[in-house]
């Protein structure tokens, strides 16, 4: 059982690879810049166009097409909320939830949030792509990665911030309860400088410098 979440930049008839995007027409395929495959046997995808349009194809499981609905498609509908924004990356968790992050630094989250990954202070799903704000509205995103039930950023300063499940300490916040909104990570990393960040299911690594 596949599950995709890796960006992917594609030279043009690459995409054909992939059965999610067997029906599309050529004219359609040239025109992507970014897709980020997805779900179980990858057969859910975002694509960022050369335009900067986004649009979600495929089986929309909790929403996370980003549509506002929750019906399949087998033809590419754009995602409203994300288009015209730069969208340079995605990250996906078998949650299921997006998250996705463009060029100013600014990151989005849409899909199932039982566990508070969506950073919106409820457990309310959400399909649609919300901004997270709050203690982000003046960070730069650089990169963004999901767990199963949980979400983290990197800033252009180095800095960590996670939130979501972390019944396995995964959001490194020291405490055992799920965290609501995004906590920058001190503990042992926090004097630092992170360059890069990946998740398991239920862990967390980042990688330093070496500074």
């Amino acid at each position: 059982m596949a599950k995709v979440g890796n960006i992917k930049s594609f030279a043009n008839m690459d995409l054909k690879k992939w059965n999610i995007f067997a029906l599309l027409n050529d004219d359609f395929i040239m025109e992507v810049k970014i897709a980020c495959v997805f779900g179980n046997y990858g057969n859910e995808a975002l694509m960022v166009m050369k335009n900067d349009d986004v649009y979600g194809l495929g089986t929309n499981v909790s929403g996370c097409l980003g549509l506002g609905h929750l019906n399949s498609t087998l033809t590419p509908q754009k995602v409203p909320a994300l288009c015209k924004k730069e969208v340079i990356g995605f990250a996906y968790g078998n949650g299921p939830h997006v998250l996705a992050y463009s060029s100013k630094g600014e990151v989005f989250a849409w899909g199932h949030n039982g566990y508070c990954e969506l950073a919106t202070g409820t457990t309310t799903q959400s399909q649609i792509p919300l901004r997270i704000e709050g203690f982000l509205s003046d960070k730069v995103i650089v990169e963004v990665a999901c767990g199963s039930h949980h979400s983290v950023v990197l800033t252009n300063e180095g800095e960590v911030y996670a939130w979501g499940q972390n019944k396995c300490g995964q959001t490194g916040s020291g405490m055992n309860p799920n965290q609501s909104s995004p906590r920058k990570v001190n503990s042992l990393i926090g004097g630092k400088f992170i360059i890069g960040i990946a998740c398991g299911q239920t862990s967390t690594v980042a990688v330093t410098n070496n500074e």
